[in-house]
C-alpha cells in the first residue's frame, strides 16, 4: 500500500445502530397505533383471560380512564414546551447538536407515549357500559399512568445535560468514544500495495457514479461491498470519505476487475453498499463528533456568549477523542477479504487533519482568554507525551501558533505569563504548579 495506508477487517454493523424506521416521529406514530389497538382489543380479550384488574365500578373506572386521558394530554403539551427548550438551546451551541444527539426523536417518542396512553384511555372509555367494567383494561391504563411518569422523570432528570454546554459536550464526547472505537481499531500497518485506480491501466475499470439527489455520504456497509468485491474478483477504490458532500453525477468509485469486466449491474450493487443522507451524522464518521466539540467551543468563545469555561468542557473531550487516536492508525484504509486480500480502499482523514479539525479554530479565538489558553498549553503538551513521533509536528505547530496568538493578543505581562502555563481546569488547578 501507499505511505499511510492501512489494512484491517471490515466491520459489521454500525455504533448505537437503531431501526430506522422507528426513529423519532415513526417510534411516536407507533405508540400512538399501539394504544388505539390495546384500547379496542383488551376490553374484548379480557373476558377470556383469567386476569380480572382492580374492582372498579362503571362510574369510577369512566372517572378514571377520563383522569388518565386529560392528564396524559395536559402532560403531553408540557413536552412540548420542553421540546422547544431543548431545540432552542442546543441550536444555540451548534445547530447540528439536535440531530445528532438524538435529544429531539428522544422527547417525540415520550410525546407518542402520552398520547398513546390517553387514546388508549379513550377509546377503553367507549367499552363501559352499564354493568360491563373492563377491570383490566382500566388496571392497564394505571400501570401504563406509572410507566409514564418514571420515564417523564427520567428524560427531566437528563434535560439538564441538554440545555448546558458541558452536558452536551459530553454527550457527543460518548458517542464520539463509540465511533473511535468501532472505525479505528488497533491494527498492524501492512507492506506496500499499488492503488489499482492509480496503476497506469484504466482498461476494463468501471466507473460509478451518484444517481441520487446531492446528498452527503453518511456511511458505508463495510462488510457486504468487501463481500462483493471478494465474490467478483474486484478492487474498489471509494473516492469519497463518510462526510463528504457527492452532487448528482459525482464519481464514488472506482472499480477495477481482476477477471472478466463488469456491467452497470455491479456499478448499482456497489452504490447500493453507501448510504447518503441530507446532512452528516456521528454513525461512522470520527470528523463529525471533533467538528461538534470545536463548535461548542468556538461558540462559547464568541463575544455575544463569552464563556470560556464551557470551552475548556468541550477540550476535555477533544483531548480524549485525539489521546485516543494518537496511537491508531489513521487515513486510507485497504478492507481485507476472509482471505487477507486488499478489496475496498476507504478514504479517511490523517492526523493532521483531525488535529487541525480539533484545536486549529478554538486557538484562533481562544488565545485571548488566559482560561482557554491554559487548557489548550495542557492538552497539546499531554498529547506530545502519548503521540508516536511521526505525529508530534502537528502538535508541535500548534503549540508555536498559540504561543504566538498569545503574544499578539496579551500584551499584558501578567496575562501573558498566565495564558502560557499549562492547567487542567484552564483556571485554578493545582497539578500545574507541581509538574502534573
Amino acid at each position: 500500500m501507499t505511505s499511510g495506508t492501512w489494512a484491517r477487517r471490515p466491520l459489521h454493523g454500525r455504533p448505537g445502530h437503531r431501526v430506522r424506521g422507528l426513529r423519532g416521529p415513526g417510534a411516536a406514530a407507533a405508540l400512538v397505533a399501539g394504544g388505539v389497538l390495546l384500547g379496542w382489543f383488551l376490553p374484548r380479550w379480557e373476558r377470556r383471560l383469567p386476569l380480572r384488574g382492580l374492582g372498579f365500578d362503571a362510574s369510577t373506572a369512566q372517572a378514571t380512564l377520563a383522569a388518565v386521558a386529560g392528564s396524559m394530554i395536559t402532560l403531553a403539551g408540557f413536552i412540548v414546551t420542553a421540546i422547544t427548550l431543548v431545540v432552542q438551546t442546543v441550536q444555540s451551541m451548534s445547530p447540528r447538536l439536535v440531530a445528532a444527539l438524538g435529544y429531539f426523536s428522544r422527547y417525540l417518542v415520550l410525546f407518542g407515549l402520552l398520547i398513546g396512553t390517553a387514546v388508549y384511555a379513550l377509546v377503553a372509555l367507549s367499552h363501559v357500559r352499564g354493568n360491563s367494567v373492563p377491570r383490566l383494561s382500566v388496571t392497564v391504563a394505571i400501570t401504563l399512568v406509572l410507566i409514564d411518569a418514571v420515564v417523564v422523570l427520567y428524560l427531566l432528570a437528563s434535560l439538564r445535560h441538554a440545555v448546558t454546554g458541558g452536558g452536551l459536550s459530553r454527550g457527543v464526547g460518548q458517542r464520539l468514544r463509540t465511533v473511535i472505537e468501532h472505525q479505528h481499531p488497533p491494527v498492524t500497518r501492512t507492506a506496500a500495495l499499488a492503488d489499482p485506480a492509480d496503476d497506469g491501466n484504466r482498461q476494463g475499470t468501471l466507473l460509478v457514479t451518484h444517481r441520487g439527489r446531492p446528498s452527503v455520504v453518511v456511511s458505508v456497509n463495510e462488510g457486504r461491498i468487501t463481500r462483493l468485491a471478494a465474490q467478483n474478483r474486484l478492487r474498489i477504490h471509494l473516492t469519497h470519505a463518510v462526510g463528504d458532500f457527492v452532487a448528482t453525477g459525482d464519481l464514488v468509485a472506482r472499480v477495477k476487475p481482476e477477471g472478466a469486466p463488469v456491467g452497470p449491474r455491479m456499478a448499482r450493487r456497489i452504490s447500493a453498499c453507501v448510504r447518503y443522507g441530507p446532512s452528516r451524522t456521528l454513525e461512522q464518521d470520527t470528523s463529525y463528533g471533533l467538528r461538534l466539540l470545536a463548535d461548542i467551543a468556538v461558540r462559547a468563545l464568541s463575544p455575544a456568549i463569552n464563556d470560556p469555561t464551557t470551552a475548556v468542557q468541550a477540550l476535555h473531550q477533544i483531548e480524549d477523542a485525539l489521546l485516543r487516536l494518537a496511537q491508531r492508525p489513521l487515513g486510507p484504509t485497504w478492507l481485507l477479504d476472509a482471505h487477507g486480500t486488499p478489496r475496498v480502499l476507504h478514504p479517511a482523514p490523517q492526523w493532521p487533519d483531525l488535529v487541525s479539525l480539533a484545536l486549529d479554530e478554538t486557538l484562533l479565538y481562544g488565545s485571548s482568554s488566559p482560561q482557554t489558553a491554559r487548557r489548550l498549553q495542557a492538552l497539546l503538551q499531554r498529547l506530545r507525551a502519548t503521540a508516536p513521533p511521526n505525529r508530534l509536528p502537528a502538535l508541535t505547530e500548534r503549540e508555536q501558533a498559540l504561543r504566538r496568538l498569545i503574544a499578539e493578543h496579551l500584551t499584558d505581562p501578567l496575562l501573558m505569563h498566565l495564558a502560557s502555563q499549562p492547567d487542567q481546569q484552564g483556571l485554578g488547578s493545582p497539578s500545574h504548579t507541581h509538574g502534573l
